[in-house]
């Protein structure tokens, strides 16, 4: 049990968002993004299964075979992917949504704050697109979204935060996708 550091790294992730999401106008978002991990499922769960360089979830889940703490944070924060699945009314069956465009930046900030806090000083831009790839098809995500999300993370590999956040703050208004 390690209270205090999983509040220490989940804190420190949670900053670091909130100072991407001001860097691309995204206030409210940085204000309230990840709150639900400071509550008691979230929290104690995370704390329980603290592994300091990767996320508690995944220990979570090699225990008990499920996150509760995951699939309570999943459904109360936009910027994942899976919380943006319901059914489609004419097929009857489950499929991810396109996400709206905001959510998709925020996901993005959220996704470089976890791998500059896991991997600290062997970050590199190139991180949080290995993982978007690492995960491959695993996460259901609309093809639209797929597409942004990974195109986003390419421009920030290759352009890094400044021009990217640059970006991000000049197209976060347009609902069409770029």
């Amino acid at each position: 049990m390690h209270p205090i550091k999983h509040f220490l790294t989940i804190t420190k992730h949670r900053h670091l968002v909130m100072h991407y999401c001001f860097k691309c106008g995204l206030y409210k978002q940085g204000l309230l993004h990840d709150l639900s991990k400071y509550g008691i499922t979230e929290f104690w769960n995370g704390a329980k299964y603290f592994l300091g360089t990767k996320s508690p979830h995944l220990a979570e889940r090699s225990d008990r075979g499920y996150s509760l703490a995951w699939m309570h944070h999943k459904g109360r924060n936009k910027h994942h992917m899976e919380y943006w699945i319901d059914m489609n009314v004419n097929t009857k069956e489950y499929e991810p949504v396109r996400v709206p465009k905001r959510y998709v930046y925020e996901s993005i900030c959220d996704r470089i704050a976890a791998s500059k806090v896991y991997k600290k000083k062997e970050f590199t831009l190139r991180d949080p697109l290995d993982y978007f790839y690492y995960e491959g098809n695993s996460i259901p995500m609309h093809p639209d979204t797929r597409v942004l999300l990974e195109s986003l993370l390419k421009y920030y590999a290759d352009n890094g935060e400044k021009a990217l956040f640059k970006y991000m703050k000049k197209n976060k208004n347009t609902k069409e996708y770029k």
